[in-house]
């Protein structure tokens, strides 16, 4: 299918990730590391900025929209005026195109036509997305992604907010990002479009990383950013499907994209030799600094952010999951970062519990106007642990979530990835990544199924009593506190902001049920 024809003009077309290194050098957008892979800046914006995604506000999608903070309406006349200005401000440059595919299976797949004024920002859409064989066998609709980075919004003239902005025109099958160097943006516009358009399809899109076992029994991470979903997806025993986005059908799983977005702050050799060693030719670092002489990269140094990110293929993975598309879930874990050291190491969730800690999103983040060492903590709900992305209401994604349970037998767990024996800014410890792939491997095992429980009050959570090689202390974080009444307290706040946070959804009582402190509360309508 040829490309949309107001985005026709370009001078670099479908160019090989090698041919895209080599123009960015030219272009003095980056700089080799010593690795081979490609090492850019992305100046101010070094991560998403929410406040600066708008969506179109027309008659054919409006009433199914989840209008608010996180999904603000833009005038659609004035979103064809700045998509004008763009298209012109490119035609003027040189630019890159790609015809690419999101989502591995052909059934659902979305044809893209991607735009970049940037090599480096088309060499991460062939890498994040799916360089096909044959682009759009089933002819379906095309979508069109304008992507100028160095253009500069005009508030007053263009009606944004700022110099840099993200629009999505459903109405149209446009996506326009314009002022932005963070790649992040563009993976996310896309995962914001497929979390609106799988649904109708009765597909559930999932903010998780996926993997599999020799056998093909799938296992998916569902977490907010920084919960551990890459580190733990990526394990030498396990075939890696995905680390970000998939979708979750009847009968299949499959990944959105083909290459992995991971954060790489302190990543290491010895603690991630999957991450560390896909970092090579053909794979681009984000804001990681970089010694002038040696290009060695420092993953430890923050002076850039702590947000740092490295974009790899999957087939930079030396075990990944071969198929295009796999079979549904045996296992999901819901990762929390609990940094207020208040919840379990893992605990076992019935139907009714992963419903209402699916809807909850729950996970913590230190304030960003804090010292590390003692700063503040935040509680974070994300519903369904991708608030940020999703356009619509999120009862309907929780709802396609039950009918996925109903229909398949699936387990569902909570794993701590965050602290326990106090917070993490009193006295409290950090989890290690051993540990936690302890707990998983016993999960995958089906070990933590023959172990005896305890209900764990007043989060109403379930929790082995006993695994091999692990103590008991940290299977009940009430035992690992210094005084038992001071976890009592910090967990019975934390239940009171579960039950506070879920007032917002009218749901089954059996699922409020389900959540701390156990009962039912009054409620209001989403």
């Amino acid at each position: 299918m040829s490309a949309p024809t107001d985005i026709l003009a370009n001078e670099h077309q479908d160019l090989s990730p090698a041919a895209l290194i080599e123009r960015a050098l030219l272009t003095q957008e980056g700089q080799l590391t010593s690795s081979g892979a490609l090492a850019v800046e992305t100046g101010m914006r070094t991560e998403r900025y929410p406040l600066d995604r708008f969506i179109v506000n027309e008659p054919s999608t409006s009433d199914t929209i989840d209008w608010g903070e996180i999904n603000q309406p833009f005038p659609s006349r004035q979103f064809d005026e700045l998509w004008s200005r763009v298209s012109n401000y490119l035609a003027e440059r040189d630019t890159y195109t790609s015809e690419l595919h999101v989502g591995q299976d052909l059934e659902y797949y979305l044809p893209i036509y991607l735009k970049t004024e940037t090599a480096w920002h088309n060499l991460v859409g062939q890498t994040l997305f799916i360089r096909p064989d044959a682009f759009n066998p089933k002819s379906k609709e095309v979508w069109s992604i304008l992507h100028a980075a160095n253009f500069d919004c005009d508030p007053q003239r263009d009606g944004t907010r700022s110099e840099g902005v993200v629009i999505i025109n459903f109405a149209r099958r446009k996506v326009l990002l314009a002022g932005l160097h963070y790649a992040g943006e563009i993976k996310k516009a896309i995962f914001v479009v497929q979390n609106f358009l799988l649904p109708e399809k009765d597909v559930l899109p999932l903010h998780c990383a996926a993997n599999a076992d020799a056998e093909g029994a799938v296992c998916l991470f569902l977490g907010a950013s920084g919960a551990g979903k890459t580190t733990l997806s990526a394990d030498p025993e396990r075939l890696l499907i995905g680390d970000d986005e998939h979708g979750w059908g009847e009968g299949t799983v499959f990944n959105m994209e083909a290459g992995c977005y991971a954060k790489c702050l302190n990543i290491s050799e010895p603690r991630d030799p999957e991450i560390f060693q896909a970092i090579r030719f053909g794979a681009l670092v984000e804001n990681v600094a970089i010694d002038p002489q040696t290009r060695l990269p420092d993953y430890s140094d923050i002076r850039l952010t702590d947000n740092s990110r490295a974009c790899y293929p999957l087939s930079h993975i030396a075990q990944v999951f071969k198929s295009i598309t796999a079979s549904e879930p045996k296992t999901i874990i819901f990762l929390s970062r609990d940094l207020n050291g208040v919840l379990p190491a893992v605990a076992r969730l019935s139907r009714e519990a992963a419903a209402y800690h699916f809807l909850t999103g729950y996970s913590t983040r230190l304030n960003a106007h804090a010292d590390n060492a003692d700063g503040t903590i935040e509680t974070v709900f994300s519903a369904c642990f991708s608030a940020p992305f999703l356009p619509r209401p999120a009862p309907l994604y929780a709802d396609l979530f039950m009918q996925r349970l109903d229909e398949h037998d699936t387990q569902v767990y909570l794993v701590n990835t965050g602290w326990y024996g106090g917070s993490a800014a009193n006295g409290g410890q950090r989890i290690s990544l051993a540990l936690t792939r302890r707990i998983i491997n016993a999960i995958h095992s089906g070990e933590i199924l023959e172990a005896e429980t305890n209900a764990l009050q007043p989060l109403n959570l379930t929790i082995p009593t006993r695994l091999e090689g692990i103590d008991a202390a940290l299977l009940d974080p009430r035992m690992s506190w210094p005084d038992a009444s001071t976890y009592d307290q910090a967990a019975g706040a934390l239940a009171e902001q579960f039950v506070a946070n879920f007032q917002q959804y009218a749901v089954d009582t059996r699922i409020i049920n389900a959540g701390p402190l156990g009962h039912a509360t009054p409620l209001r309508a989403h």
